[in-house]
């Protein structure tokens, strides 16, 4: 008998425990990041899918959780298809990530959600010039390369 799907609060506990240790770019508890991109979709009105997804976005990509992980657990098809579509392959060009999302259906409301926070003036004033505008300069190409207006 199959098992049935975690909840959203089992989705952000899990997210959270797999991040627990790391940091933003700012040296912020990294779950802070997934719980506005979570609360991002879910105002741009994601579905649950979306917002598990939001919160297990960067999981595969920065080594919390495994792809095989991902594979066997109790989330729906759709949910691992866009945290897979969100993951960043290694020396990958921007352009394939950004076709991949857009190909990807439900995952543009999640990365449009990831870029937001990221570029929040809030989040990068407290990094130092150089890498505050190297970081805008990516975050608005990715903007641009997904189709969505600059912030």
């Amino acid at each position: 008998m199959p098992q049935p799907y975690l909840t959203l609060a089992e989705v952000e506990a899990l997210a959270r425990e797999a991040h627990s240790g790391q940091t933003d770019k700012a040296g912020r508890p990294y779950s802070e990041h997934l719980q506005a991109v979570a609360e991002g979709v879910r105002d741009r009105g994601g579905s649950e899918e979306q917002i598990a997804a939001a919160w297990l976005h960067d999981a595969v990509e920065d080594d919390a959780l495994s792809a095989d992980w991902l594979d066997r657990a109790a989330l729906t098809a759709l949910t691992k298809t866009i945290v897979l579509a969100l993951t960043k392959q290694e020396d990958e060009p921007p352009e394939s990530y950004a076709q991949r999302i857009l190909d990807t259906p439900g995952a543009l409301v999640v990365k449009e959600s990831d870029l937001a926070h990221n570029a929040d003036p809030a989040r990068l004033a407290v990094l130092d010039e150089h890498t505050r505008a190297r970081l805008s300069r990516k975050y608005a190409a990715m903007r641009r390369l997904l189709g969505l207006p600059p912030l």
